[in-house]
């Protein structure tokens, strides 16, 4: 079943899909396609459509969306489904069997591939999962046997996720309710690729691929409260792939990150779960579901400064005195003077399950859902054009 119902500055301006479902899904488009129409290609290249429908899935939740603008796909992440689709919302292919959380997305305009988040936390393993999304051209194709699917495991995160804070020898597993797991590290989700942070423009150095971590909501700590941000170097990642094998969890991955930073946010709910470089603005958009720490205004959409370099500092909060490179807010939005926080409320669903900059002042915002169909509740997703207008409290504006 298908259902039909996307200027960042300173300043205003565990399961697979069931068969059934995809079947339903390709019986209702004129074909699957293995690649766009010669228009919809060239329709890529200039003029996109105010929405692009992903689809309803027996699957997870709507986690995030990239777009290849030059060959006019988009992609969603729908938890444990990659959904692949032209811009006129037809289903091209999908990736199944995923039994960890597929999170956010990027495309990567070097390589021609998706880098999406993929979490394994019984396992403590968490990888960068990248998509040959090319070889993506029909539907239900496993992740693990078809070899459209490599792997990163990525050592820092694992490292602070089991970080034991309290010294009593014992791994608390996946809680929020525990002293455990430096800087309340729940694993990661927003993914992006942009410039070295204070590279506002990406002159000086080539792209790197950051990625966020997830927090855990804990009130009755204070070394929780900034967004975590690691920067890597992909360009000699190739090294470190190896196949998506859930049955034995490689640990393949670099043993040094390029950069981690710390953002004072306060507290969130899992942390980052979309993060996007506008190349318009040269800023960091930062989406999360919202904290419950009394003492912050708990925005749902933050910035960073992409003009300002990271400083060396003190991050607050911690058990013991510890110095990080520290990342400004982008002084826009609502001020929280108590805190020095920016941002801005955002009242409903505005980047949390999708982000996606257009770089000229145009976003693709997530829209999430469910319909029953025959008793079945299938997940929604679609991209709907917005433009940024930084005004409070909700900063994007849908295109007509």
């Amino acid at each position: 079943m298908r259902t039909h119902s996307g200027l960042l500055g300173g300043r205003p301006a565990a399961v697979a899909v069931a068969a059934l479902a995809c079947a339903a899904v390709v019986a209702t488009a004129p074909t699957a396609l293995a690649g766009p129409a010669p228009a919809t290609a060239a329709a890529a290249r200039s003029t996109l459509p105010s929405s692009v429908d992903g689809g309803a899935w027996q699957s997870g939740h709507l986690q995030g969306m990239a777009i290849d603008r030059r060959k006019g796909f988009m992609y969603f992440s729908m938890t444990n489904l990659l959904v692949k689709t032209d811009l006129a919302g037809r289903p091209v292919g999908s990736v199944t069997g995923f039994t960890g959380h597929l999170g956010d997305l990027d495309f990567n305009e070097k390589d021609g591939r998706v880098y999406g988040s993929l979490e394994y936390k019984e396992a403590k393993s968490f990888y960068i999962a990248i998509l040959d999304v090319d070889r993506i051209t029909r539907m239900n194709m496993d992740a693990q046997s078809t070899g459209v699917v490599s792997t990163v495991y990525l050592k820092e995160v694992v490292k602070d996720f089991t970080a034991d804070m309290n010294g009593d020898g014992v791994f608390d597993g996946d809680t929020g309710a525990t002293p455990d797991h430096r800087y309340g590290c729940s694993g990661i989700d927003g993914v992006a690729f942009g410039p070295a942070f204070g590279d506002r423009r990406g002159k000086r150095a080539g792209t790197r691929l950051t990625v966020a971590y997830g927090v855990y909501a804990n009130t009755g700590r204070t070394d929780n409260d900034h967004q975590v941000l690691l920067q890597y170097d992909v360009s000699r990642w190739r090294k470190y792939e190896r196949p998506l094998t859930e049955s034995a969890p490689h640990t393949s991955g670099p043993a040094r990150v390029g950069g981690k930073f710390f953002v004072y946010t306060g507290n969130t709910t899992y942390g980052v779960q979309n993060l996007e470089y506008d190349g318009h603005s040269g800023n960091w958009l930062m989406a999360v579901y919202k904290g419950t720490k009394p003492g912050f205004p708990n925005y749902s959409v933050f910035a960073v400064d992409g003009a300002r370099k990271p400083v060396r500092g003190p991050v607050r909060g911690q058990q013991r005195p510890e110095r990080g490179l520290l990342l400004p807010l982008l002084p826009a939005g609502a001020h929280d003077p108590a805190t020095g926080t920016h941002g801005w409320p955002a009242p409903g669903q505005y980047g949390q399950y999708g982000l996606v900059s257009l770089d000229d002042g145009r976003f693709y915002v997530a829209r999430s859902g469910t319909v029953q169909d025959g008793g079945v509740t299938r997940q929604t997703a679609h991209a709907m054009l917005n433009t940024w207008t930084g005004l409070t409290p909700s900063p994007f504006t849908p295109v007509p």
